[in-house]
């Protein structure tokens, strides 16, 4: 049973989530930093007045993503909800990959392997090179300041999820309108329900159209596993729909604001820049992870069974938030974490999660953050910030942190 918190203990949990300083926008917010200075997890109260955990901790972090008594599925009781509207459609939405446990969670995870094994990714890098050419070509024969967001940070990500989903190019200004409209930080409850249908059935009538008419992508192959009645049509356009939002979102969010850290920081953009080897071109791309951590809702989770950990009980039916940003700030993990380097070892980085459930997309967004980067610098060396950093619109009120422009000369 859930353990009971006193009302005191209830209005003393800190609120979250919690707002990053105007002043440092790279940091996590400060209050979760001082909160893992003294222990690696904590109360903390939520929209719904629950008070679930909170971990901060970097090796807290590990150990709960690894735990089998920790669940992602979002119907159990105690499970901390992002928003009212996650909530309200709890019930609305096909299991998937990112909503299931165990053996379910294998099945699905198995659906979506083909398209992402390293070596189809790697095969995909000649691809992702081109259109990032061509992206940096229409932005260097066009006027300045140029949006490297919507000339850069979007485009290039959502061609190549398209390129492997099977999802033609041309409707790209649908889905994302309605991707985006899914990830606000405090939806609520009737708030996109209109886009986020429209999005399913887009992706439905897709799959059916691959049933009669295959071809070579991820698409493809889900409704393969529909005509071999493994999945539902239903299922598989859930799965297809993650892939796309999770494919092109996040990875736009981390271009935008990746770019920004790196002409904030010309000595180590310098490093990148000049750098022929591919392992260090690799840690650095897994350091801006590790220093940006653009998640900033949480990933969240409920115990199945009672959990000790650090001097703490989780018990059965609590929440648990994993929120990787101060994870990947904590100092006993990564020394000087408030120090953008790319020297440093930032393997055990926290941004694609961890564990089994960790991102099933993770190769493709390695090789475009480390192709996208490079041939940036390389290209626009001379690239300056073409506002003031304080007036630079960052996405406070989204659940992926980024930046909604990024105006530049060079």
């Amino acid at each position: 049973m859930t353990e009971t918190l006193t009302e005191e203990a209830v209005s003393a949990a800190p609120e979250y989530p919690m707002e990053r300083s105007a002043g440092c926008p790279f940091a996590p917010p400060e209050p979760m930093l001082e909160m893992n200075r003294t222990k690696p997890l904590s109360r903390v109260r939520i929209w719904n007045g629950t008070t679930p955990w909170l971990v901060t901790g970097h090796e807290a972090a590990r150990t709960l993503f690894a735990d089998s008594r920790v669940s992602v599925d979002d119907r159990r009781e105690g499970f901390p909800h992002w928003n009212e509207h996650m909530l309200a459609t709890v019930h609305k939405r096909p299991r998937s990959v990112f909503t299931s446990d165990a053996e379910e969670h294998t099945r699905f995870r198995r659906m979506l392997s083909k398209p992402f094994t390293f070596r189809r990714v790697e095969a995909l890098r000649p691809v992702i090179q081109q259109v990032t050419d061509e992206c940096i070509d229409a932005i260097l024969a066009g006027p300045q300041p140029a949006d490297m967001v919507a000339q850069l940070a979007l485009p290039v990500p959502t061609r190549v999820i398209s390129d492997m989903l099977g999802v033609p190019y041309d409707d790209h200004e649908f889905f994302q309108e309605h991707a985006n409209a899914g990830l606000a930080r405090y939806a609520a409850a009737d708030a996109m329900q209109k886009g986020a249908m429209s999005l399913h059935q887009y992706l439905v009538d897709l799959v059916e159209e691959k049933q009669a008419h295959p071809a070579e992508d991820a698409v493809s192959d889900l409704a393969e596993r529909v005509t071999a009645g493994e999945i539902s049509v239903k299922e598989a356009a859930q799965l297809g729909t993650g892939l796309l939002i999770a494919g092109h979102e996040t990875t736009a969010n981390m271009i935008g604001i990746g770019i920004l850290a790196l002409l904030e920081n010309p000595e180590q953009a310098a490093l990148l820049r000049d750098s022929e080897d591919p392992a260090f071109i690799a840690n650095a791309v897994e350091e801006l992870m590790r220093y940006l951590s653009i998640i900033q809702n949480g990933q969240r989770r409920v115990a199945t069974e009672d959990i000790e950990i650090a001097g703490e009980t989780i018990r059965a039916g609590e929440g648990i938030i994993i929120d990787l940003a101060p994870a990947n700030w904590d100092a006993a993990a990564f020394p000087a974490p408030d120090t953008l380097d790319f020297n440093r070892d930032a393997g055990q980085q926290l941004g694609f999660g961890y564990g089994r459930h960790q991102c099933v997309g993770q190769q493709l967004a390695r090789a475009e953050l480390q192709i996208v980067f490079t041939t940036l610098l390389r290209r626009m060396p001379a690239m300056t910030l073409a506002i003031p950093f304080d007036e630079v619109p960052f996405k406070h009120d989204r659940l992926a942190y980024g930046v909604y422009e990024l105006p530049v000369t060079w």
